[in-house]
């Protein structure tokens, strides 16, 4: 099967020289990281959460663009045939296909020496995330702050699902607009239910951004509500996104990787430079999601301390409540940006350490070496506790990290036998309750925690 394609209106204009980056060569890790990414939008609607798995099923996929003196077009062969209706593609996955032509070019000739994103300081870092975002048009002028980022796990129940529907519903009611890490389950849901709510309010531009990152896309593709899609260079860098523009958190059930997220926001809130800001958290689900948030705000007060335990809002199997309490929290977020000077879009004033925004590689040499010990402050741990998790993340369903598990066996984690204890059980607890992979999938830990 082989498709041409006309860009859509607002495609930005490409040189031949970035056409020339992106072809099908035998050494190019750039055409390979486009083709990767491409198929994962392409592929919506998948039911695995391995990347590997997709990759493999489509290894005759390839995509191309092609000179033509008017102008490119963008040749698919072999696409996945659920992104096309009758022969055409899909107008919102071309649309996410041309944000990853975007996205890819801009970041590689940018930013990109040698496949890595070095900086030189953390001010470097912001300033990037910055222009990646506003060169994506993600970071528009506003005098009124309104979009909440809504973090949870792509495996989840129904019940769950239905929930994180009903809640961004209501957010959606009282103009409040949704980022996620924009794939499904606890990514989608909120989505979908601002989207009708947007409808009914004849709200016309409501906003559903999705910000991800190549080495997870194709576990987590871009749902099809997504109608901001920006892919950040890594996991770091997505992290620092959703914290720079998000005028609240909102946390859903999930697995390792809401954890991840948990840790490294609650990492940056307690840092003393940041005791001032206005962001607020709410940890909300169904009632039978409560064992959920009672073992997470357990292992955060044992570990963090009882000043993380406090920044978590938990609101249980109440939508109109969340979205009353966001809803009245954002006139907080505009008066308290507006006294120090900082922008409504972009949080500068956030301060975020080194250990937040320096690239972790989940291997086994990494992982293992990682400071998981309770005699540090509580902004260290929190990093290393991060790093650990994203690691799981990594070995459950990135690319790299699966490989890596396979060739050599389990991550391991070592360190204070006390907190070891603490780690397991919250593992096991996430396990139990289906939350590490896709429900009906068998789940093999790609991690031994070493408690003794």
């Amino acid at each position: 099967m082989q498709v041409l394609l006309n860009p859509l209106d607002g495609m930005n204009l490409l040189s031949q020289t970035e056409v020339e980056q992106l072809k099908n060569t035998s050494n190019s890790s750039l055409y390979r990281l486009f083709r990767n990414c491409a198929l994962a939008v392409l592929n919506v609607g998948s039911e695995t959460d391995v990347s590997s798995d997709i990759y493999d099923a489509y290894q005759d996929f390839e995509i191309n663009l092609l000179s033509r003196e008017r102008g490119i077009k963008i040749e698919l062969i072999n696409p996945p045939e659920p992104a096309f209706v009758d022969g055409k593609i899909i107008t919102g996955i071309q649309e996410h296909l041309q944000a990853v032509i975007r996205d890819i070019l801009y970041n590689a000739n940018k930013y990109q020496i040698s496949n890595q994103f070095n900086f030189d300081s953390g001010a470097q870092v912001t300033n990037a995330i910055f222009d990646i975002l506003r060169n994506a048009n993600v970071v528009q002028p506003t005098d009124q702050p309104n979009l909440v980022v809504c973090w949870g796990g792509h495996s989840i129940t129904e019940h769950e699902y239905k929930y994180t529907k009903e809640v961004g519903y209501q957010l959606g009611l009282r103009g409040l607009n949704i980022c996620t890490g924009c794939g499904p389950g606890a990514m989608k849901g909120p989505m979908k239910g601002a989207a009708l709510a947007h409808s009914k309010q004849r709200i016309q531009n409501g906003r559903y951004l999705g910000l991800t990152e190549p080495s997870i896309i194709a576990a987590e593709a871009p749902n099809p509500i997504v109608n901001e899609l920006v892919i950040l260079p890594d996991i770091e860098k997505r992290l620092e996104a959703f914290v720079r523009v998000a005028h609240a958190i909102i946390v859903f059930p999930g697995g390792a990787g809401t954890a991840e997220e948990l840790l490294y926001l609650l990492g940056i809130m307690l840092n003393p430079e940041n005791s001032q800001q206005v962001l607020p958290i709410v940890l909300t689900g169904p009632e039978s999601s409560i064992k959920y948030f009672e073992e997470i705000a357990d292992f955060v007060e044992s570990t963090l301390g009882v000043k993380a335990r406090a920044l978590l809002n938990i609101i249980p199997n109440d939508p109109v409540k969340v979205a009353q309490f966001l809803s009245y929290q954002m006139a907080e977020v505009r008066e308290y940006r507006k006294q120090i000077g900082d922008a409504y879009q972009y949080n500068w004033t956030l301060k975020i350490e080194d250990e937040f925004q320096s690239s972790f590689e989940p291997d086994h040499a990494n992982m293992s070496k990682l400071n998981l010990s309770l005699d540090q402050t509580s902004t260290d741990l929190a990093a290393s506790l991060r790093r650990a998790f994203s690691g799981i993340v990594a070995g459950n369903i990135k690319e790299n990290g699966v490989r890596e598990v396979k060739q050599h066996g389990p991550f391991e984690l070592n360190g204070e036998p006390s907190l070891m204890k603490k780690m397991d059980k919250l593992l096991l607890a996430f396990v139990k309750q289906g939350r590490m992979k896709l429900p009906g999938s068998d789940y093999e830990p790609c991690y031994k925690i070493n408690t003794i």
